[in-house]
Formats: structure tokens, sequence, C-alpha cells
């Protein structure tokens, strides 16, 4: 995939260009699917998504509403992918938890070394990121592309258009973060 073709289809998919929309989803589509896949894998056996689903419910979202989109690049692109998968799955484990108001809840560091069998509460976890995000944005986007995007820190650096020391001091600050905030709750 051509990073140049893919920001040239973006901008004039953002101005509403019908026909360079779909080219770019055939383009970025295996890429997406890659993220959805990452991202549902650490979800409890209880959702209904199915990978393909998010795929297209994040492109909908992205695209569907008829508002023109600003996405600089293609890193942009797939860094609001990300974000907008994460908020799908939040706002989907919010409707199936709305009549237990508890959940499950698990250490901050099993979340990101999650086995198979162990998920975080997303529910605890988006909030822990939303306040991270309102004190240090850089380390919260870190997070989602690393942790719900599935993105190495190399793959990250790229994104972001940073150095990968930058992106681990990044990543390593968020946890231990997350990690007192999740804690006291």
């Amino acid at each position: 995939m051509d990073p140049g073709q893919v920001t040239k289809l973006l901008q004039s998919a953002c101005a509403g260009d019908k026909e360079a929309s779909e080219t770019l989803i055939r383009l970025v589509y295996a890429e997406l699917h890659r993220l959805a896949s990452r991202a549902l894998r650490g979800e409890s056996s209880g959702h209904m998504l199915q990978t393909t689903a998010l795929v297209n419910e994040t492109y909908l979202k992205l695209f569907g509403s008829g508002e023109p989109l600003k996405l600089n690049n293609r890193g942009h692109f797939f860094a609001v992918a990300a974000t907008q998968m994460r908020r799908i799955l939040v706002d989907d484990a919010r409707s199936r938890h709305a009549s237990k108001r508890d959940g499950i809840h698990i250490e901050l560091e099993e979340a990101f070394h999650t086995p198979a069998k162990k998920h975080p509460d997303l529910i605890a976890l988006d909030d822990a990121l939303k306040e991270l995000a309102g004190e240090y944005p850089e380390n919260a986007q870190v997070v989602e592309l690393r942790y719900f995007g599935g993105y190495t820190n190399e793959e990250t650096a790229e994104i972001l258009g940073t150095n990968v020391a930058k992106v681990r001091r990044d990543w390593e600050f968020a946890r231990a973060w997350l990690y007192a905030r999740l804690a006291k709750s």
C-alpha cells in the first residue's frame, strides 16, 4: 500500500468523493481487518461483534455521517480508526453491562499482558484512558495504538511521526499511570 496514494484518497474521500472512498476501503481493508481482529482478541465471549462487522461499523462511523473528516495522512487515518474501534467496543461493553454495574475487575498489568482467558474491564479502562488523555494526550495516543490497535513500538512511532524511544517512554509512563488509577477503583 502506497502511503502517498492512501493520503490522496483520504483527502478526496474526506471531501465527499464516493469513488475515492470506495478505492480507499479496498486499499485499507486488510489493515482495518487486522486492527479489528486484534481489538476483538481481548474481548470477553459475551460480545456480539465479529471482525468484519467491527470494520464495517468503524468505516461507517468515519465516513458515513456525511460530515467531512480532517485526516492528514495514512498514519492519522489508522490512529483515528483504532480510536473509533475502541469507542465501538466500549459502547458495546457499556450496553452489555448496563444491568450489571460492577463488571469484571482485573489488574492493569494483567490487561496489558492478557492471557487468552482474562479480559480487562473495558469500561473502567476507557474511563481511565479518557482521564489520561486529558492530562497526557500523547501518552494516551500511544496506549490506544499499542493496546487497542495492537501496533508495535515501531509501527506506533511511524504513525505518530516520532521515534521508538519516545514511544517506549510514553508507553511505560502510561501503563504506570493507568495502573495507579485503576488500582484506586
